[in-house]
């Protein structure tokens, strides 16, 4: 039987039919509820004509997603048909030192760290397989439409976060760049997990005002003069943590000017920008990371959050056949929150 999928071709995306999945040994077949669409798909679709781009086309979109267990290979034992799950979207060797602890989007083996939506069918379709169960990620009551921005916007920022959480002490201040689908998160999170000064900045007011009300203690319109402005805020003291999940120059370049010596300056966003990382360049001490999505135990952590109502995704739902329009919208920055594909229904059952 076939169904319709969003896929990603080397001319560009396009919808087309494909085969609906059954599960070899081991597998499990997730009937999707929602698929976020990512700015790292934008990536990824303007790059897939480079020869060197990191995946091959064609390939179902969506790499942020939830559903219910469908049909599961043999072997698998550790869930039920019907049960809502979210999916855990970095697929590495499984062998390696990494992917033994769940780290698998550090797998060794970068070359065989792909995923559903990153190089492998994803979830802009009604049906998805998941090459193992250990992948599958029990939701309980989350509303899995709208859970679906967990596996990525949420599991993101929580990883980076936690990798400068003994940083973040009440006395601290925390720069949260881009408040988009992992920086809305972002704010909610460290609103729950620390007592640090928050401060947001956006090149968009109305993001200022989602981040104002989420949680941050002050906002900066970016601009011309934000470094300044920035300074002026805090009376010259600069920022014990900077998250960056815009990754253009400009914001980069903004972030490692207000870091402090020995602090964390964390490049998340995939904007195209470049940092010179020498002595001299960055201030003495200071510690700039490139976090890559989270561990599979984080995502359950995640999940949690989500569970007792400490964060809550801000998505607009679209059916599968606007999936086009949802980037569109993501490219004239017109979303607020997270884009959520929805391949069997947009309305809640």
């Amino acid at each position: 039987m076939s169904m319709q999928a969003y896929r990603l071709f080397a001319d560009g995306p396009r919808f087309d039919d494909v085969e609906e999945p059954t599960p070899q040994s081991g597998e499990v077949i997730i009937k999707i509820a929602g698929a976020g669409a990512c700015h790292s798909d934008l990536h990824a679709i303007d790059y897939i004509a480079n020869p060197k781009s990191f995946f091959t086309p064609p390939f179902t979109l969506g790499h942020e997603n939830t559903g219910w267990v469908h049909a599961m290979g043999a072997g698998v034992t550790t869930l039920r048909i019907g049960e809502p799950v979210a999916i855990y979207g970095a697929w590495g060797c499984g062998t390696c030192s990494a992917c033994v602890i769940g780290a698998e989007s550090y797998c060794h083996h970068q070359a065989t760290m792909r995923g559903g939506g990153l190089g492998f069918d994803g979830g802009m379709a009604a049906y998805m397989r998941v090459p193992a169960a250990r992948y599958c990620i029990p939701l309980g009551d989350l509303e899995p439409r709208d859970a679906a921005p967990l596996s990525d916007a949420g599991l993101t920022p929580y990883h980076a976060i936690k990798r400068s959480l003994q940083l973040l002490t009440p006395d601290a201040t925390v720069v949260v760049i881009g408040i988009g689908g992992l920086g809305h998160m972002a704010i909610q999170m460290l609103h729950t997990l620390c007592a640090a000064r928050i401060i947001a900045v956006d090149v968009a007011a109305d993001k200022l005002l989602l981040a104002a009300k989420l949680g941050a203690d002050e906002t900066l319109l970016a601009g011309d003069e934000v470094r300044e402005r920035f300074f002026a805020l805090t009376n010259k003291q600069r920022a014990d943590v900077v998250l960056d999940f815009v990754g253009a120059q400009s914001t980069i370049d903004f972030g490692r000017r207000v870091v402090r010596p020995n602090g964390d300056l964390s490049i998340v966003g995939l904007g195209g920008g470049g940092l010179l990382f020498a002595q001299g360049k960055v201030p003495w001490g200071a510690r700039v990371s490139t976090p890559f999505y989270g561990t599979i135990n984080e995502l359950r952590e995640v999940i949690a959050l989500a569970a007792r109502g400490r964060i809550h995704a801000h998505v607009t739902r679209f059916a599968l056949a606007d999936a086009p329009k949802a980037y569109e919208a993501m490219r004239e920055g017109t979303l607020e929150g997270r884009a959520v594909i929805c391949p069997n229904g947009v309305e809640s059952t």
